[in-house]
């Protein structure tokens, strides 16, 4: 499979993970990890996230309003956009909730999610501002396919727009049909990942379930969860990150169970811990509230643990 969220440029093969796998149980904290702040190195509340070839991580960190990142190793991380304080000037993010790499480009792209647009900011350490992508639009996941199309979840009309780089209106693929359970319909849509059929899935918090629409379709089926809000193996509580291996295994975040859970496709009916689920807490071995998730090329698990400020990594065996 291939880094989450940098699907369209990433070459470097990293290894399915079997039904059979298991992972170190025990997270080792890769940025924050101190307690909430704003200092260079803490983290506070943070999102969506991005591991880059080099093991560099970039985290939304929402209530700082910022994307910092960290390399491999460090004890500090280094602010790459916003940091002016809450804001809607271009140098200025108002809790940005996902990023992503546009390697293409050389950019980050955000969600800046309460100024209601995307936005693209470059790697260049010489830039200070960003630049309007996508405006009037209550963002809060982003993906780019490996045709650099642009998907974006929009919670203010519960469903997805695709997009073409230059494009500001795109086209709904899934959802959009007000708030409801219906197959057709998602109650706050959080993370999405698009496969290479174009299959669009979609963590829907408030229905409990991961969706799957495919290309051209009018409505979605339901591929984890059973809708109920639960802890059981066949349910999920507020689901959130998401990451689809090339064998079609569902990897998601099950926030309110303070785990992330893995669906086979071989078996529907319920999914297996991959780590957390040891109850809300603060341990190497828990989460608090977990948010968002992504791979590194060498197959490692990164998790941001959002009210536990921050963000842990999990190898497997």
């Amino acid at each position: 499979m291939v880094s989450l969220k940098i699907l369209f440029t990433c070459v470097l093969a990293i290894p399915n993970i079997t039904g059979n796998a298991t992972s170190v149980r025990n997270g080792v904290t890769v940025a924050g990890g101190i307690g909430s702040g704003n200092a260079t190195n803490q983290l506070h509340l943070p999102s969506g996230l991005v591991v880059d070839d080099d093991q560099t991580v970039i985290i939304a960190d929402t209530w700082n309003h910022r994307i910092i990142q960290w390399k491999k190793d460090d004890t500090n991380g280094q602010v790459v956009a916003g940091g002016k304080g809450l804001g809607n000037r271009m140098d200025q993010l108002n809790y940005p909730s996902d990023v992503l790499i546009d390697k293409v480009t050389n950019s980050f792209l955000i969600c800046d999610q309460n100024n209601r647009r995307v936005v693209r900011w470059s790697r260049l350490s010489s830039t200070t501002q960003g630049e309007i992508l996508i405006n009037n639009i209550f963002c809060y996941g982003l993906f780019m396919d490996d045709q650099r199309y642009l998907y974006v979840s929009d919670i203010g009309m519960h469903g997805v727009r695709r997009y073409q780089m230059g494009d500001t209106n795109g086209i709904l693929v899934a959802g959009g049909n007000r708030a409801g359970s219906g197959l057709n319909q998602f109650k706050l849509p959080t993370y999405l990942f698009v496969d290479r059929q174009q299959n669009v899935y979609v963590s829907d918090r408030d229905n409990n379930r991961v969706m799957k629409w495919g290309k051209g379709a009018t409505e979605g089926i339901i591929v984890a969860g059973d809708q109920e809000k639960g802890s059981a193996l066949t349910q999920l509580s507020s689901p959130h990150g998401l990451f689809i291996d090339t064998l079609g295994a569902i990897h998601v975040v099950d926030s309110g169970n303070h785990r992330v859970i893995r669906w086979v496709q071989t078996d529907k009916k319920q999914g297996t811990v991959m780590v957390g689920g040891n109850g809300l807490g603060s341990r190497a071995n828990q989460f608090y509230s977990p948010e968002d998730l992504s791979f590194d090329p060498h197959g490692n698990l990164y998790v941001t643990d959002r009210y536990n400020h921050r963000v842990q990594r999990f190898s497997f065996e």
